[in-house]
């Protein structure tokens, strides 16, 4: 990706600023992989963390303190780099060594602990959501509110029946000005049960997000927009289709 001229791309390693800070909010919006080294959005790509051990940690959520590394959601080329032996030269590259002298090391399990890490911050920005009333459950509801307007996202579990999503998604595209177009909703990459046990409702099956939606809309809600960011990355992490 070839950084346009004049436009500041920080590094592919920082010291991480407190969240909200002048410096966090000053740092750069963008950061390099260390395995491919294309430049992206700071939120489209997973921080890597180094320990005081030198043990290098999933930090999905951004918020370790210290040193990282950035890399792009595609679980299988982090795979194919970790059985290469190409990612613990990138990260020595990016890291420049542990902390005071310690060896870098990372669990062969880290594919899976930021498949699981991902899988949290999805499920838990449902649940802070939820809490602020910034989501619409049940299907009734939900065709209700979509064909008025007032669903900015439409989310299905993995497991849901293709008829029901039909419903729902043409009730969206009505409300959303968007007929004709084949818009429909996003299937998870996580079945009803996981849904069910984090927002604490029985057979969660469908999901709204409240907020208008369409081209009479400025831009998505932002409780669309902070839910919709942690569905890419998990479903491109997982080699899944993003959010359409």
């Amino acid at each position: 990706m070839r950084t346009p001229p004049n436009e500041r791309v920080s590094s592919d390693i920082a010291e991480r600023p407190a969240p909200g800070s002048k410096a966090d909010n000053a740092s750069g919006s963008e950061r390099r992989c260390v395995l491919s080294g294309e430049v992206s959005p700071r939120e489209e790509l997973i921080r890597l963390a180094i320990s005081p051990t030198g043990e290098v940690l999933p930090d999905p959520a951004g918020k370790a303190p210290g040193r990282g590394a950035w890399i792009a959601p595609d679980r299988a080329a982090l795979e194919s780099a970790m059985a290469g032996g190409h990612l613990k030269g990138a990260l020595n590259r990016a890291f420049k060594g542990g902390p005071d002298g310690v060896s870098l090391s990372y669990s062969d399990n880290l594919a899976q602990a930021l498949a699981d890490g991902l899988t949290r911050n999805l499920l838990d920005r449902l649940g802070l959501e939820l809490r602020g009333c910034n989501i619409v459950l049940g299907s009734s509801r939900i065709e209700e509110q979509a064909r008025t307007g007032r669903i900015a996202l439409l989310l299905h579990a993995r497991d849901s029946s293709e008829d029901g999503r039909k419903k729902l998604d043409q009730a969206w595209r009505v409300g959303s000005d968007a007929e004709g177009s084949g818009m429909r909703g996003t299937v998870l990459p996580l079945d009803r049960d996981a849904l069910s046990v984090a927002l604490g409702r029985e057979n969660v099956v469908h999901l709204g997000v409240s907020g208008q939606s369409g081209p009479r809309n400025t831009g998505r809600s932002s409780a669309a927009g902070r839910i919709g960011q942690a569905v890419t990355r998990l479903s491109r992490y997982l080699g899944s289709d993003p959010p359409r």
